[in-house]
């Protein structure tokens, strides 16, 4: 018996597969970002050099290098995400609730000239619909490498392109338009539904998360890492406690600006 269950533990290792952890419980947790310091950052007006009747329509359009709402200092756009607390690679374990692949796909738009919404997320095997709801014709240009997806996909006003089988990975995939070069977005790809995104106040919430202890990683696109070791680059994100049967409330997280 024993040798059977070293050879099967021997085998997982060497596929490279590793198991997912069961819950004890489910809970949620929630929390802001927030900016750090008493100086906001400045709002930075694109350099509209194509198109400016339809683009600046209604008005400049912002680089939204960094988003943060001057009444709370709330950042806006930050991907946040679950992970094993020591293996990355680990399976996280889903509620019942959460099970299957949504078949409902992701919509992204670009209504006048930058998209909407900037930063998304999606889970491994769901599609990407991305509308052109503007009078004038967009492109769409994945810079998604070997996972997917890598494609400069014309879209005619009115117009629209389905995207699938992108697979997961640890940074979120990146997609501009290549003749507007103010437009960005970035969508993250996960195994599992634990992500989310903040809103205009900074705020985040995560539900029917299994409980115990987990990585909680935060990304945002010209800072990075939001928490990083700074002797040891790899070591990333927090380890937090999540309750089951309740709320596990973060507080502030605060956001230092990349040098």
């Amino acid at each position: 018996m024993m040798r059977t269950i070293m050879t099967a533990a021997a085998l997982t290792s060497l596929l490279g597969l590793v198991p997912s952890a069961s819950a004890q419980g489910w809970g949620t947790i929630k929390g802001q970002v927030v900016w750090a310091g008493d100086t906001l950052p400045p709002k930075e007006e694109a350099k509209v050099d194509k198109d400016q009747a339809q683009c600046l329509k209604n008005g400049p359009i912002l680089t939204d290098v960094y988003v943060v709402n001057p009444k709370n200092k709330g950042v806006r756009w930050v991907l946040v995400s679950l992970q094993d607390a020591e293996t990355p690679t680990k399976a996280l374990p889903i509620h019942p609730a959460l099970q299957g692949v949504p078949k409902k796909p992701l919509e992204l738009d670009q209504p006048c000239c930058a998209f909407e919404p900037r930063v998304t997320a999606i889970r491994e095997g769901q599609d990407v619909l991305v509308k052109n709801t503007a009078a004038i014709a967009h492109n769409i240009f994945w810079q998604g490498g070997l996972l997917g997806p890598t494609a400069n996909q014309l879209i005619p006003a009115g117009g629209q392109a389905s995207f699938k089988e992108i697979k997961a990975r640890p940074l979120p995939v990146p997609y501009t338009f290549s003749i507007h070069a103010w437009m960005k977005g970035y969508v993250g790809v996960f195994k599992h539904p634990y992500f989310a995104v903040t809103d205009a106040d900074g705020n985040f919430e995560i539900k029917n998360a299994p409980a115990g202890k987990f990585r909680l990683n935060l990304w945002q696109e010209t800072k990075g890492w939001v928490i990083i070791n700074p002797t040891n680059p790899r070591d990333r994100g927090v380890v937090i406690d999540i309750k089951a049967d309740g709320t596990t409330d973060l507080g502030k997280i605060k956001f230092e600006p990349a040098k």
